[in-house]
């Protein structure tokens, strides 16, 4: 029986994978092997031995310790592209409320209060409907920095719309390029986005490295009269910097899902309540997406989907499976093959995998290894976690 305890609400859907025969979930088991959350913060809270594996339920991480996690053997899961549809249309809708001034007038509808003969409101609304004139977006640039899973997504849609879409990303995966329109012009820099954009959507991962990713400097750099929309994530944008652009004019409008004091009651930011991935859908895709990923590391050593360990899958091919994490240095691997060798334990098949200064193993053996196989493996240097799968 795998113990796993959830954190926030997790969408029952996704639970429901993890079948009552085998697993006990829920926000009071004691014991756990694996956390599965939301936003719920772990940075302080004490970490047991057990614990083998955390499963966030959407795209960030910063909510969990990364590093000490992973020093200590623990696998974190996340659930990229589980809910990209779902932010992909709200950056649709964004655009056009800032390119139309449709808010503006439909509030200015819901004042006429004063009124009740349609003909006059009607006659009233023609006359101020000039004021509320906006441009198209066919034919404007949108320049899409990070070109993932939600970032491709959101540039296909802009070409969708006639846009001309301009895309930023060093690291392009090769998973990500084929998802990507080859319409999408590739700059070699930000600057370069930047200089030529008329929308600027950002769609990469709070790291260290993209900390302030949009600040004075850059800003300096943008087209005179852009739009600058974050749905990724707040510590991406220096507000103060920001707030600079906006006031000397450079910049036409913040767009952004993450709302802080210094951005209230300017006519022009749109502050949305941090709802790009609030829907139905994209909470079931999260969690079912998240439930497997636990399911197929927890029953079968696999890993998919880390964002501290490498991803690592061998099938089933008989036999005991025997996995373990270590530190990426020489004769780890070769120790453990040696303890397996000693005891006559004969490899059916293996994987080795690292990702930095860590590296993930999957062994399969004929013969099931007695405990002082697995003791001798654990006190190999360098070896954490070892676990008969």
């Amino acid at each position: 029986m795998f113990c796993i305890r959830t954190y926030n609400q997790i969408s029952a859907v996704g639970l429901s994978r993890l079948a009552a025969d085998r697993y006990q979930v829920g926000p009071d088991v004691k014991e756990p092997v694996a956390y599965m959350l939301r936003s719920h913060k772990l940075h302080g809270e004490p970490v047991s031995d057990e614990l083998l594996a955390v499963a966030r339920a959407g795209a960030g991480v910063n909510n969990i310790p990364i590093d000490e996690y992973t020093h200590k053997g623990i696998v974190v899961f996340n659930t990229p592209g589980a809910n990209a549809n779902a932010v992909k249309e709200l950056v649709t809708a964004a655009m056009l409320l800032g390119s139309r001034r449709i808010l503006d007038g439909m509030n200015r509808v819901q004042e006429l209060t004063d009124i009740s003969d349609p003909q006059e409101m009607a006659k009233l609304l023609e006359k101020e409907k000039k004021q509320f004139a906006g441009s198209e977006l066919a034919g404007r640039t949108l320049g899409v920095i990070g070109l993932g899973a939600i970032g491709s997504m959101v540039a296909n849609m802009a070409l969708e719309l006639d846009m001309k879409v301009a895309g930023f990303d060093p690291a392009l995966s090769v998973e990500a390029a084929w998802r990507l329109s080859s319409r999408v012009q590739q700059t070699e820099s930000i600057e370069a986005l930047l200089k030529q954009s008329d929308f600027v959507s950002l769609h990469v991962p709070a790291i260290e490295q993209t900390r302030h990713l949009i600040n004075s400097e850059t800003l300096r750099r943008i087209k005179p009269g852009a739009k600058l929309l974050n749905f990724a994530r707040e510590e991406i944008v220096d507000v103060d910097a920001v707030v600079s652009a906006l006031d000397d004019g450079r910049l036409a409008a913040y767009i952004t899902d993450f709302p802080v004091p210094a951005l209230l009651g300017r006519k022009d930011t749109l502050l949305f309540p941090h709802i790009g991935a609030s829907t139905a859908e994209a909470e079931e895709n999260c969690s079912v997406m998240a439930a497997e990923q636990l399911m197929d590391f927890l029953e079968n050593g696999n890993i998919v989907n880390s964002v501290n360990y490498p991803q690592t899958r061998m099938a089933r091919n008989g036999g005991y499976r025997i996995t373990f994490a270590n530190e990426n240095v020489p004769r780890v691997l070769g120790t453990v093959l040696s303890v397996l060798a000693d005891h006559d334990m004969n490899v059916i098949d293996m994987v080795n995998k690292s990702h930095g200064d860590m590296a993930y193993n999957i062994i399969d053996i004929e013969t099931e290894p007695v405990p002082e196989i697995i003791d001798a493996i654990a006190a190999a240097e360098g070896v954490m976690h070892v676990r008969l799968v």
